[in-house]
């Protein structure tokens, strides 16, 4: 790199210009010089101008976001048109002959206000290069200034995770350069990390392989906080937008133990993890919103050499964005290095990516150690001193853990564990809070407060995951808040399912009115006069109404009804329900439309067939 001129590096350090002479703007591939001239012109005050240069380029990096529905979309389509077919992954999880060695690490945002070395606010979605400190961009002569307020998230995680507090840690340089990081280093915690030999317990429930049976334990080696670097938006013409907001943020770098042996636990465990932080309030968002990454180490060897103790040579796969991405990777460089080995060949220890669509993980860089870091202790930065009493109290204060909380969830409200975990996972735990406020409303309308009976629990959390699932699907987001309200309150939500238990409503009417309150056409608290206005009351037909429409439906359908003798007679050992369910179906279509509740119906035909028919199938 050429020298810089005395003119050009006053322009720089005074008024914040850059020469596109320079390394910044030059070379391959290109870095948008205009996006550290941002971040300063922010930090002396930018100008009305800058301001909207940034906004515009906000926008154009919001552009280039693709929702996770679609990259998996592309993916399968991808997977399609390379004519590889893929196994099941439940049939997939391992190779005969064959060991699998799995460890992780996982690089989680704090839940914090403030960076972890400078006082500039956290960001995530506001203008890009808007809070940027001298520090952050490594200005020379600034310093770094340790926040304590970052601990109390961090100390959170760690005890979660079952971590022992370390009472003394230190901060330590990790030496790299990359446009992402101004410094030359990233500041973290090698060698005296601030937490230690934690364990994370997953369970059948929690989606491990069925070869770790009920139960598996993960072993945590330590915890360390270090901050984040900034982020890089690709754009045409090989040129890359920096956006600094995102440097600096403090981060918990999470580090197991190579105890993992089959790729569905790993993508188990990651989000299991996911699940622990936000249950403590640690961390901000999880990985679908980019706030969690994960960094995976593979290696294989034969199954003749587990005795030995000696593991295969690893390769580490680099910032794993989604569940699916840890499970599909790992297993794709477990078969790329078996392949390797069965060849003859030797495996390389390296660093590795992947891509959504893709069925092989690609070769990024030689894998670097201890001595290409040159980890030293930071010289700005004095050890960090965390109280006996100060994890006391954290620990007192955790709340319940999602274990708990889960157990909880079947055994009070009956819930499937299916159920229970997609509560607890979706929209960074806010899903879990909206049931609790559509039940609290729902059994203070009912009267069931404290009641034995769970059916209500029961079709709030359905209506919770499935039909709210629904809306966000096929429309907007729902706009879920930590504190479990969205577009739709939950007193509104909590009153149509009050008005549907009680069979005032069929399930039809119920979703309408559903969509109405979505789309605003319902005012807030105002479900009960829409039903009047639009006379949606169900009335239902009498007993013997429902009994003529039986035996309508069942004339001319002998063929369906001599699977039901068969059952009566012992010829078949399962049930008809499939058969009964068609007769059912006639019969609705066959009554009066908002008029006939299906259970109903399915009751009033099985008495029938039971009573009546098959008798007189028997006699003749």
């Amino acid at each position: 790199m050429s020298c810089v001129s005395t003119a050009d590096l006053s322009r720089y350090l005074l008024i914040g210009q850059v020469s596109r002479r320079g390394c910044l703007y030059a070379g391959s591939p290109r870095i948008a010089a205009y996006t550290l001239f941002r971040s300063i012109r922010q930090i002396r005050g930018a100008s009305s101008h800058a301001a909207t240069l940034a906004q515009v380029s906000a926008r154009a990096v919001a552009a280039t976001v693709s929702p996770l529905r679609k990259q998996l979309k592309d993916e399968a389509r991808a997977l399609k048109a390379s004519g590889k077919k893929k196994k099941n992954k439940a049939d997939n999880q391992a190779v005969p002959g064959w060991e699998l060695t799995v460890g992780i690490e996982i690089h989680a945002q704090l839940n914090t206000a403030r960076k972890l070395f400078s006082p500039a606010a956290t960001s995530f979605n506001d203008v890009p290069n808007s809070h940027v400190a001298l520090f952050d961009v490594a200005m020379p002569g600034s310093q770094p200034l340790f926040q304590p307020d970052t601990l109390i998230p961090a100390v959170r995680a760690a005890l979660a995770l079952g971590c022992a507090i370390q009472p003394v840690s230190r901060f330590d340089r990790k030496h790299y350069f990359h446009w992402d990081q101004p410094a030359g280093y990233q500041i973290t915690q090698y060698y005296e990390p601030f937490a230690r030999d934690g364990r994370v317990v997953l369970h059948a429930r929690d989606g491990i392989a069925p070869a770790d049976g009920d139960r598996v334990e993960i072993g945590i080696r330590q915890v360390q906080l270090e901050q984040d670097t900034a982020k890089t938006t690709a754009q045409p013409g090989n040129v890359h937008w920096l956006d600094f907001n995102r440097v600096g943020l403090p981060l918990v770098e999470i580090i197991t133990r190579p105890q993992i042996r089959h790729p569905a636990t790993a993508a188990a465990f990651v989000r299991k993890v996911q699940m622990l932080l936000g249950s403590v309030d640690a961390c901000v968002s999880g990985m679908e919103a980019g706030g969690l990454r994960a960094d995976v180490n593979v290696s294989v060897r034969r199954a003749d050499e587990a005795g030995t103790g000696r593991l295969g040579t690893r390769t580490e796969i680099k910032n794993l964005s989604s569940f699916k991405a840890v499970e599909d990777a790992i297993i794709a460089e477990r078969d790329r290095q078996i392949a390797v080995l069965e060849a003859g060949g030797v495996v390389e220890g390296e660093t590795r990516g992947w891509s959504l669509g893709s069925t092989e993980t690609r070769r990024l860089r030689g894998k670097e150690g201890e001595a290409d870091y040159r980890y030293m202790p930071d010289p700005d930065l004095g050890p960090v001193v965390i109280g006996e009493d100060l994890v006391s109290h954290l620990a007192s204060s955790t709340g319940v853990l999602p274990d708990a909380e889960v157990d909880s969830l079947m055994d009070t409200y009956g819930l499937s564990s299916k159920d229970a975990l997609s509560l607890m996972l979706l929209d960074d735990g806010g899903r879990i809070q909206y049931f609790y406020n559509v039940l609290g409303e729902l059994e203070r309308g009912l009267g069931l407060a404290g009641a034995s009976d769970q059916r209500h629990a029961r079709l709030a959390a359905n209506w919770c995951l499935h039909e709210l699932g629904k809306l966000s699907d096929l429309s907007s987001d729902l706009c879920m808040t930590r504190d479990g309200e969205c577009r739709i309150p939950s007193a509104d939500l909590a009153a149509i399912l009050s008005h549907l238990h009680r069979q005032e409503i069929t399930a039809r009417v119920a979703k309408d009115l559903l969509w109405g309150v979505f789309r605003g056409e319902v005012s807030v608290g105002g479900v009960a006069q829409a039903i009047d206005a639009g006379s949606l009351w169900f009335h239902e037909i009498s007993e013997q109404d429902y009994s003529r429409l039986a035996d309508a439906v069942v004339q001319g359908e002998d063929r369906v009804m001599g699977e039901f003798l068969r059952f009566k007679q012992g010829k078949v050992k399962a049930y008809p329900q499939g058969k009964l369910m068609f007769l059912v179906g006639k019969m609705m279509r066959a009554g009066p439309e908002q008029q006939m509740d299906p259970a109903s119906a399915e009751r009033v035909l099985r008495a029938r067939i039971e009573g009546v028919y098959l008798p007189a199938l028997v006699a003749s």
